[in-house]
C-alpha cells in the first residue's frame, strides 16, 4: 500500500509513449524474475531460449469494441457520451461502431463511412466538413456559419478561390458547386484544378468544373496506320484559301 500511495503517477503524451513504457517494465520483471517452473533461470533467459519456436509477428492486432448506432438527423453517431460525424447518406440507418484505443471507425454495410480521432471527453462532438457537403447544395449559406465548418482548413489553393469568392454575390453558392467536386474527382484533383485557375488569374466555379470536366476525359487514341493499298493519291488538304479561288473564279 506504502508503494502505490508514494509512487508518482505516470503521465505519458501519446498510446507510443505508454507503450515503449510498458514494454520497459515488462523486460524488467522478467530479467528480475525467475521462471515458474525453471526456476534455475529467469524469465527472460527462458524467453530467449524459445524465441526461435514461437509464431512470427505478422502484424497489429485489430482490436476493437464494436457497438451498434443510428445515425441521427444532424448526421452524428453517439458513443461513450460523444458525437462523431458521417457522411449525410448514412441518416437513419444503422451502423457499427468500432472503438479502437485512439480512434473512432464508423461502417455499414462492411464499408467505412467515418473515422475520427477518439475523444476522452464529455459531450464533445468531432466534425468532419467533407461529411457535410452534400447538405451545402440545399444551405449554401451554412459555408459561413455552420458548426461543421467553423475553423475548417482547406488546403491552400481552395482557401484562395475560398476568399475570392466571398466578393461575389454567389459566392457561397459557386465554392459548395466547388466542394461538391472532392467525393467523386478527389481532393488532390480539385486542389490542382484550383491552382490551375489561379495562376490563370481566373477565380469562378465554370472555370474549375471546365478544368476537371478537361482532366477527366481520356487522352486521344493512337491513329491508326493506313496501309499504302488504301492510300489516297491526291490526300485533301486543310486549306480554307482553296474555297476563296473557286469564289473568284464564279
Amino acid at each position: 500500500m506504502r508503494e502505490r500511495f508514494f509512487t508518482p503517477r505516470l503521465r505519458v503524451k501519446s498510446l507510443e509513449e505508454l507503450n515503449v513504457w510498458l514494454l520497459d517494465k515488462c523486460v524488467a520483471y522478467a530479467k528480475a524474475h525467475n521462471h515458474p517452473e525453471q526456476t534455475d533461470q529467469t524469465i527472460w533467459q527462458m524467453f530467449e531460449a524459445e524465441r526461435g519456436s514461437l509464431v512470427p509477428y505478422v502484424g497489429s492486432f485489430d482490436g476493437f469494441h464494436c457497438v451498434p448506432a443510428s445515425v441521427s438527423k444532424t448526421c452524428t453517431v453517439r458513443f461513450d457520451n460523444n458525437k462523431y460525424s458521417v457522411v449525410s447518406t448514412a441518416v437513419g440507418c444503422p451502423v457499427e461502431v468500432h472503438a479502437y484505443a485512439d480512434r473512432i471507425v464508423v461502417k455499414q454495410d462492411g464499408a467505412i463511412i467515418a473515422e475520427h480521432r477518439r475523444s476522452f471527453g464529455r459531450g464533445e462532438t468531432l466534425y468532419d466538413p467533407w461529411h457535410y457537403v452534400a447538405v451545402l447544395a440545399r444551405k449554401p449559406g451554412a459555408l459561413r456559419n455552420g458548426a461543421p465548418f467553423r475553423d475548417w482548413v482547406m488546403p491552400a489553393a481552395m482557401e484562395k478561390i475560398r476568399k475570392r469568392l466571398k466578393a461575389a454575390d454567389d459566392g457561397d453558392r459557386q465554392m459548395v458547386t466547388i466542394l461538391g467536386c472532392g467525393p467523386g474527382d478527389g481532393i488532390t484533383a480539385v486542389e490542382a484544378a484550383c491552382q490551375e485557375a489561379l495562376d490563370q488569374g481566373l477565380c469562378s466555379a465554370a472555370v474549375i468544373l471546365n478544368i476537371l470536366a478537361r482532366r477527366r476525359d481520356p487522352a486521344p487514341t493512337a491513329r491508326l496506320q493506313i496501309p499504302d493499298a488504301l492510300r489516297l493519291t491526291h490526300e485533301p488538304v486543310a486549306d480554307c484559301a482553296r474555297y476563296d479561288s473557286l469564289r473568284r473564279a464564279s
